[in-house]
């Protein structure tokens, strides 16, 4: 197991198979037009099967597959079925808004897909078209129950809450996954990516959330976890019902991060919050041995120092990350890019 400089162990990967998105969400992907990342840079199921094959050495054991939205990548299930033989993995989630997975849940499962982790921050159809930029939202529901008719057990249902938007749903949705047997864990809206109308007001804290929770559920009692490195904090109604909250923004968890994130063309990101990714594809394409590549990834994360979070919850005046000027001199300061 390799350590960082905080004694954080390098535990969880994040790969990310495309840059693109079916739908524009607005504390993500709010504009229209984006500068895509090159195809031909983009790394192939073999080169990412390598990499991952080389964390492993280093402690990695736990693999989420991301985008941009994954299953706009051509062929995803053959790159689970790669990265399912690689027997240090002892667990492959992957995060999608669902848009397409009622036409892949089958596959994905048979490739050997373990968990999956589905976005969908409001059950209002007409809220959903103007947060998504997309009348999509039955084709997320339907995406659901192809995920559970296939077998999928153990699924979360990400929903960012923004003050305004959708904190009245809070109880609806705790209801909706109840009902489906699927936690939810609500997200902190966070500053970074295309974010870029983000601000300290429209942010709804973890306390405030638990508070109209319990108006609504009564007690709420919190579930001690075995693993400190989870990013949500987990919690139980009286009925036995769980749920988490992914409290970033307001209560980060930097001490106890063991993530980090590959983008489609190869940058290695140590942090959410990095300014610069490690270029791992140009020495991956040049013909560098894999004993070498370790080499590089060990030196990286040895020396990793990365407070991001708790770094932007210490600043007096607080925005976005970037503006949109700031975003487009680099499309990989994009959530989108790195993966989220």
């Amino acid at each position: 197991m390799l350590y960082d400089t905080l004694a954080r162990p390098l535990g969880s990967l994040r790969v990310s198979v495309t840059d693109r998105c079916n739908l524009r969400c607005r504390y993500c992907m709010p504009e229209e037009h984006y500068t895509w990342l090159p195809r031909e840079s983009i790394l192939t199921f073999e080169e990412i099967s390598r990499l991952v094959n080389i964390f492993t050495r280093l402690g990695v054991s736990r693999l989420r597959v991301t985008g941009g939205e994954p299953l706009l990548r051509h062929d995803l299930p053959r790159a689970i079925r790669m990265l399912r033989q690689i027997e240090a993995i002892d667990d492959i989630a992957m995060t999608t808004n669902a848009v397409l997975l009622d036409r892949y849940a089958a596959e994905l499962k048979e490739a050997g897909l373990d968990r999956l982790t589905i976005s969908l921050d409001t059950l209002e159809p007409d809220r959903f078209k103007a947060l998504a930029g997309r009348g999509r939202h039955e084709d997320v529901l339907q995406g659901i129950r192809a995920a559970q008719d296939v077998g999928f057990t153990g699924t979360k249902l990400n929903a960012v809450i923004i003050r305004g938007v959708n904190d009245d749903e809070l109880v609806s949705l705790v209801e909706f996954g109840r009902e489906r047997g699927i936690e939810v864990r609500f997200i902190e809206y966070m500053d970074v990516g295309g974010a870029t109308n983000w601000s300290m007001d429209d942010v709804v804290p973890r306390d405030e959330m638990l508070e109209a929770l319990e108006r609504a559920f009564g007690t709420i009692d919190p579930i001690e976890e075995a693993d400190a490195r989870a990013p949500a904090s987990r919690f139980r109604l009286g009925d036995g019902t769980t749920f988490g909250i992914v409290a970033s923004t307001t209560v980060p968890f930097c001490s106890s991060c063991d993530r980090s994130r590959i983008t489609a063309d190869g940058l290695w990101f140590t942090c959410l919050y990095a300014v610069d990714g490690i270029d791992l594809k140009e020495p991956l394409r040049s013909g560098v041995p894999d004993d070498e590549l370790e080499e590089i990834i060990r030196g990286v994360w040895s020396g990793r120092r990365d407070r991001g979070a708790e770094e932007r919850l210490a600043e007096e005046e607080r925005g976005p990350l970037y503006q949109v000027s700031g975003l487009r001199m680099d499309p990989h300061r994009e959530m989108h890019t790195r993966g989220g």
